[in-house]
Protein backbone atom coordinates (compact mmCIF):
# COMPACT_ATOMS: atom_id res chain seq x y z
CA UNK A 1 0.00 0.00 0.00
CA UNK A 2 1.43 3.46 -0.85
CA UNK A 3 2.70 5.36 2.16
CA UNK A 4 0.31 8.28 1.63
CA UNK A 5 -2.68 6.02 2.21
CA UNK A 6 -1.30 3.96 5.11
CA UNK A 7 -3.01 4.63 8.45
CA UNK A 8 -0.98 7.08 10.59
CA UNK A 9 1.58 7.55 7.79
CA UNK A 10 0.99 11.30 7.51
CA UNK A 11 1.97 12.04 11.10
CA UNK A 12 5.15 10.03 10.54
CA UNK A 13 6.28 12.28 7.69
CA UNK A 14 8.35 15.28 8.60
CA UNK A 15 7.35 18.66 7.20
CA UNK A 16 10.58 18.66 5.19
CA UNK A 17 9.47 15.40 3.56
CA UNK A 18 6.05 16.88 2.84
CA UNK A 19 7.71 19.77 1.01
CA UNK A 20 9.44 17.30 -1.31
CA UNK A 21 6.22 15.71 -2.56
CA UNK A 22 5.67 15.64 -6.30
CA UNK A 23 2.37 16.98 -7.71
CA UNK A 24 0.92 13.46 -7.85
CA UNK A 25 1.95 12.89 -4.26
CA UNK A 26 0.29 16.05 -2.99
CA UNK A 27 -2.91 15.18 -4.84
CA UNK A 28 -2.94 11.73 -3.23
CA UNK A 29 -2.25 13.28 0.15
CA UNK A 30 -5.07 15.79 -0.24
CA UNK A 31 -7.40 12.91 -1.15
CA UNK A 32 -6.38 11.11 2.04
CA UNK A 33 -6.86 14.19 4.22
CA UNK A 34 -10.24 15.03 2.73
CA UNK A 35 -11.38 11.49 3.53
CA UNK A 36 -10.09 11.53 7.12
CA UNK A 37 -9.95 15.04 8.60
CA UNK A 38 -13.22 15.58 10.50
CA UNK A 39 -15.57 18.49 9.88
CA UNK A 40 -16.18 20.04 13.29
CA UNK A 41 -19.04 22.08 14.64
CA UNK A 42 -18.30 25.72 15.35
CA UNK A 43 -17.93 25.01 19.07
CA UNK A 44 -16.51 21.72 20.38
CA UNK A 45 -16.34 20.26 23.86
CA UNK A 46 -12.93 18.79 24.57
CA UNK A 47 -13.09 15.20 25.82
CA UNK A 48 -12.82 14.37 29.48
CA UNK A 49 -11.52 11.03 30.83
CA UNK A 50 -9.38 9.27 29.81
CA UNK A 51 -7.76 12.48 28.53
CA UNK A 52 -5.95 14.15 31.42
CA UNK A 53 -4.55 17.25 29.71
CA UNK A 54 -4.55 19.23 26.49
CA UNK A 55 -1.34 20.48 24.91
CA UNK A 56 -2.36 23.95 23.70
CA UNK A 57 -0.33 26.08 21.31
CA UNK A 58 -0.82 29.54 19.89
CA UNK A 59 -0.15 31.08 16.49
CA UNK A 60 2.58 29.10 14.70
CA UNK A 61 2.43 30.97 11.36
CA UNK A 62 4.29 28.36 9.35
CA UNK A 63 6.95 27.70 11.99
CA UNK A 64 6.81 23.95 11.57
CA UNK A 65 9.99 23.36 13.55
CA UNK A 66 8.11 24.60 16.60
CA UNK A 67 4.96 22.71 15.64
CA UNK A 68 6.88 19.42 15.52
CA UNK A 69 8.39 20.10 18.96
CA UNK A 70 4.96 20.82 20.45
CA UNK A 71 3.34 17.86 18.71
CA UNK A 72 5.99 15.66 20.31
CA UNK A 73 4.51 16.47 23.71
CA UNK A 74 1.16 15.13 22.52
CA UNK A 75 2.57 12.12 20.67
CA UNK A 76 4.49 11.05 23.78
CA UNK A 77 1.16 9.96 25.31
CA UNK A 78 -1.77 10.45 22.91
CA UNK A 79 -4.05 8.24 24.98
CA UNK A 80 -3.95 10.71 27.88
CA UNK A 81 -3.72 13.97 25.93
CA UNK A 82 -5.36 16.18 23.35
CA UNK A 83 -3.62 18.64 21.05
CA UNK A 84 -5.35 22.00 20.54
CA UNK A 85 -4.18 24.75 18.19
CA UNK A 86 -5.49 28.30 18.61
CA UNK A 87 -5.36 29.15 14.89
CA UNK A 88 -3.08 30.99 12.45
CA UNK A 89 -1.08 28.01 11.23
CA UNK A 90 -0.20 29.73 7.95
CA UNK A 91 1.43 32.91 6.58
CA UNK A 92 4.55 34.78 7.85
CA UNK A 93 6.69 31.61 7.98
CA UNK A 94 10.28 31.97 9.30
CA UNK A 95 12.99 31.85 6.64
CA UNK A 96 14.29 28.44 7.76
CA UNK A 97 10.93 26.77 7.10
CA UNK A 98 10.84 26.98 3.30
CA UNK A 99 7.22 27.05 2.18
CA UNK A 100 6.33 26.84 5.85
CA UNK A 101 2.62 27.56 5.58
CA UNK A 102 2.16 24.51 3.38
CA UNK A 103 4.37 22.23 5.49
CA UNK A 104 2.85 23.36 8.78
CA UNK A 105 -0.72 22.96 7.54
CA UNK A 106 -0.15 19.52 6.01
CA UNK A 107 1.65 18.21 9.09
CA UNK A 108 -1.08 19.39 11.45
CA UNK A 109 -3.86 18.14 9.19
CA UNK A 110 -2.12 14.76 9.11
CA UNK A 111 -2.30 14.63 12.90
CA UNK A 112 -5.98 15.61 12.75
CA UNK A 113 -6.61 12.78 10.29
CA UNK A 114 -4.77 10.24 12.46
CA UNK A 115 -6.30 11.41 15.76
CA UNK A 116 -9.71 12.86 14.85
CA UNK A 117 -10.99 12.70 18.44
CA UNK A 118 -7.84 14.15 20.02
CA UNK A 119 -6.47 16.85 17.68
CA UNK A 120 -8.47 20.08 17.36
CA UNK A 121 -7.21 22.79 15.01
CA UNK A 122 -9.25 25.88 15.86
CA UNK A 123 -9.55 28.41 13.08
CA UNK A 124 -7.73 31.72 13.27
CA UNK A 125 -8.31 34.80 11.19
CA UNK A 126 -5.77 33.55 8.62
CA UNK A 127 -7.74 30.33 8.10
CA UNK A 128 -10.98 32.29 7.58
CA UNK A 129 -9.47 34.43 4.84
CA UNK A 130 -12.09 33.46 2.25
CA UNK A 131 -14.78 35.15 4.37
CA UNK A 132 -12.80 37.99 5.93
CA UNK A 133 -9.51 38.85 4.16
CA UNK A 134 -6.27 38.81 6.18
CA UNK A 135 -2.83 40.02 5.13
CA UNK A 136 -0.26 38.80 4.50
CA UNK A 137 -1.64 35.67 2.90
CA UNK A 138 1.30 33.66 1.64
CA UNK A 139 -0.35 30.25 1.28
CA UNK A 140 -1.44 30.50 -2.39
CA UNK A 141 1.99 31.69 -3.51
CA UNK A 142 3.68 28.88 -1.56
CA UNK A 143 1.44 26.26 -3.20
CA UNK A 144 2.30 27.67 -6.62
CA UNK A 145 6.04 27.66 -5.84
CA UNK A 146 5.93 24.01 -4.83
CA UNK A 147 3.65 22.48 -7.46
CA UNK A 148 3.02 25.13 -10.10
CA UNK A 149 -0.04 27.34 -10.58
CA UNK A 150 -3.09 25.35 -9.54
CA UNK A 151 -5.79 27.21 -7.61
CA UNK A 152 -7.57 23.93 -6.89
CA UNK A 153 -4.75 22.64 -4.66
CA UNK A 154 -4.75 25.88 -2.69
CA UNK A 155 -8.55 25.74 -2.34
CA UNK A 156 -8.44 22.13 -1.16
CA UNK A 157 -5.78 22.85 1.45
CA UNK A 158 -7.57 25.92 2.76
CA UNK A 159 -10.85 24.02 2.76
CA UNK A 160 -9.31 21.40 5.05
CA UNK A 161 -8.20 24.11 7.48
CA UNK A 162 -11.74 25.50 7.44
CA UNK A 163 -13.00 22.20 8.87
CA UNK A 164 -11.67 23.18 12.27
CA UNK A 165 -13.93 24.55 15.00
CA UNK A 166 -14.01 28.23 15.90
CA UNK A 167 -13.75 27.61 19.64
CA UNK A 168 -13.60 24.90 22.29
CA UNK A 169 -14.63 24.38 25.90
CA UNK A 170 -12.71 22.14 28.27
CA UNK A 171 -14.42 20.05 30.97
CA UNK A 172 -12.11 21.79 33.44
CA UNK A 173 -13.53 25.26 32.73
CA UNK A 174 -11.44 26.84 29.95
CA UNK A 175 -12.75 28.55 26.82
CA UNK A 176 -10.32 28.48 23.90
CA UNK A 177 -10.47 30.58 20.73
CA UNK A 178 -8.13 32.52 18.51
CA UNK A 179 -9.10 36.02 19.61
CA UNK A 180 -12.44 36.58 21.35
CA UNK A 181 -15.96 35.39 22.05
CA UNK A 182 -19.57 36.14 21.02
CA UNK A 183 -20.77 39.31 22.73
CA UNK A 184 -24.48 38.47 22.73
CA UNK A 185 -26.74 35.74 23.98
CA UNK A 186 -27.80 34.39 27.35
CA UNK A 187 -26.60 31.37 29.28
CA UNK A 188 -29.17 29.37 27.34
CA UNK A 189 -28.45 30.75 23.87
CA UNK A 190 -24.81 31.91 23.52
CA UNK A 191 -23.69 28.63 21.91
CA UNK A 192 -26.05 29.24 18.97
CA UNK A 193 -23.73 31.94 17.64
CA UNK A 194 -21.38 29.13 16.58
CA UNK A 195 -24.00 27.08 14.75
CA UNK A 196 -24.16 29.28 11.64
CA UNK A 197 -21.70 32.07 12.42
CA UNK A 198 -22.32 35.45 10.88
CA UNK A 199 -19.50 37.72 9.77
CA UNK A 200 -20.05 39.66 12.99
CA UNK A 201 -19.49 36.52 15.06
CA UNK A 202 -16.37 35.69 13.06
CA UNK A 203 -15.00 39.15 13.73
CA UNK A 204 -15.68 38.79 17.44
CA UNK A 205 -14.15 35.33 17.71
CA UNK A 206 -11.27 35.57 15.21
CA UNK A 207 -10.31 39.25 15.15
CA UNK A 208 -11.15 40.86 18.52
CA UNK A 209 -8.24 42.54 20.30
CA UNK A 210 -7.75 42.33 24.04
CA UNK A 211 -7.98 45.80 25.59
CA UNK A 212 -4.74 45.10 27.47
CA UNK A 213 -2.79 44.78 24.21
CA UNK A 214 -0.54 47.64 23.20
CA UNK A 215 -0.79 46.83 19.48
CA UNK A 216 -4.26 46.79 17.97
CA UNK A 217 -5.49 45.21 14.74
CA UNK A 218 -8.51 47.49 14.82
CA UNK A 219 -10.73 45.12 12.83
CA UNK A 220 -13.18 44.32 15.64
CA UNK A 221 -13.94 46.01 18.98
CA UNK A 222 -11.54 45.13 21.78
CA UNK A 223 -12.89 43.31 24.82
CA UNK A 224 -12.11 44.40 28.38
CA UNK A 225 -12.33 42.74 31.79
CA UNK A 226 -16.05 43.50 32.15
CA UNK A 227 -16.81 42.00 28.73
CA UNK A 228 -14.91 38.86 29.62
CA UNK A 229 -16.62 38.52 32.99
CA UNK A 230 -20.02 38.83 31.31
CA UNK A 231 -19.03 36.07 28.89
CA UNK A 232 -17.89 33.86 31.76
CA UNK A 233 -21.28 34.39 33.41
CA UNK A 234 -23.03 33.22 30.23
CA UNK A 235 -20.75 30.32 29.38
CA UNK A 236 -19.69 29.00 32.78
CA UNK A 237 -16.02 29.17 31.74
CA UNK A 238 -13.40 30.50 34.16
CA UNK A 239 -10.33 30.96 31.93
CA UNK A 240 -9.82 32.19 28.37
CA UNK A 241 -6.87 30.80 26.36
CA UNK A 242 -6.21 32.72 23.13
CA UNK A 243 -3.62 33.83 20.57
CA UNK A 244 -3.80 36.76 18.11
CA UNK A 245 -2.09 39.53 20.16
CA UNK A 246 1.67 38.80 20.15
CA UNK A 247 2.54 41.59 22.58
CA UNK A 248 0.51 39.79 25.27
CA UNK A 249 2.43 36.53 24.86
CA UNK A 250 2.67 34.77 28.21
CA UNK A 251 0.95 37.58 30.11
CA UNK A 252 -2.11 36.71 32.17
CA UNK A 253 -4.48 39.67 32.38
CA UNK A 254 -7.93 40.47 33.78
CA UNK A 255 -7.43 38.81 37.13
CA UNK A 256 -5.25 36.04 35.64
CA UNK A 257 -8.26 34.76 33.70
CA UNK A 258 -7.12 35.61 30.16
CA UNK A 259 -3.87 34.12 28.86
CA UNK A 260 -2.41 34.70 25.40
CA UNK A 261 -0.07 32.17 23.76
CA UNK A 262 2.13 32.52 20.69
CA UNK A 263 4.13 29.61 19.35
CA UNK A 264 6.14 31.08 16.48
CA UNK A 265 9.74 32.22 16.52
CA UNK A 266 8.82 35.28 14.45
CA UNK A 267 7.13 36.71 17.57
CA UNK A 268 9.42 35.32 20.26
CA UNK A 269 10.79 38.79 21.10
CA UNK A 270 7.49 39.57 22.82
CA UNK A 271 7.49 36.77 25.36
CA UNK A 272 9.09 33.67 23.94
CA UNK A 273 7.77 30.63 22.07
CA UNK A 274 5.13 29.13 24.34
CA UNK A 275 2.86 26.13 24.73
CA UNK A 276 0.61 25.23 27.64
CA UNK A 277 -0.59 22.13 29.44
CA UNK A 278 -4.27 22.55 30.22
CA UNK A 279 -5.69 20.11 32.80
CA UNK A 280 -8.85 18.35 31.65
CA UNK A 281 -9.60 16.17 34.65
CA UNK A 282 -9.60 18.80 37.43
CA UNK A 283 -11.27 22.18 37.80
CA UNK A 284 -9.25 25.25 36.92
CA UNK A 285 -9.83 28.73 38.34
CA UNK A 286 -7.19 30.89 36.65
CA UNK A 287 -4.04 30.80 34.56
CA UNK A 288 -2.17 29.65 37.69
CA UNK A 289 -3.69 26.21 37.09
CA UNK A 290 -2.15 25.98 33.60
CA UNK A 291 1.51 25.05 33.06
CA UNK A 292 3.11 27.35 30.46
CA UNK A 293 6.30 26.06 28.86
CA UNK A 294 8.93 27.65 26.65
CA UNK A 295 9.35 25.49 23.56
CA UNK A 296 12.87 24.26 22.87
CA UNK A 297 12.98 25.94 19.44
CA UNK A 298 13.04 29.34 21.13
CA UNK A 299 16.13 31.30 20.07
CA UNK A 300 17.10 28.64 17.51
CA UNK A 301 17.45 28.63 13.74
CA UNK A 302 17.57 25.52 11.62
CA UNK A 303 18.67 24.22 8.23
CA UNK A 304 16.26 22.46 5.90
CA UNK A 305 17.06 18.79 5.24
Amino acid sequence: MPEATTHRSIARRTPAELLRLEPSGIDELLDHLEANVPVHAGLVDLPAAPRKEAIVFGDTHGDWWTTVAIAGRFLADPEARCLVGLGDYIDRAPDDCGEGSVANALYLLGLAADFPDRVFLLEGNHEAVRRIPALPHDLPEEVDQLWGPDPERYARLLGLLERGPLAALSPSGAYLAHAGFPRRGSAATWRRAFDTPTDETLLEVLWADCAAARVRHGIAPAFDADDLEAFFDRSGARLFLRGHDPDLTGRAVFGDRCLTLHSSRIYERYGGVLAARLPLSRTIRSSADVAVEHVETEGQSFALD
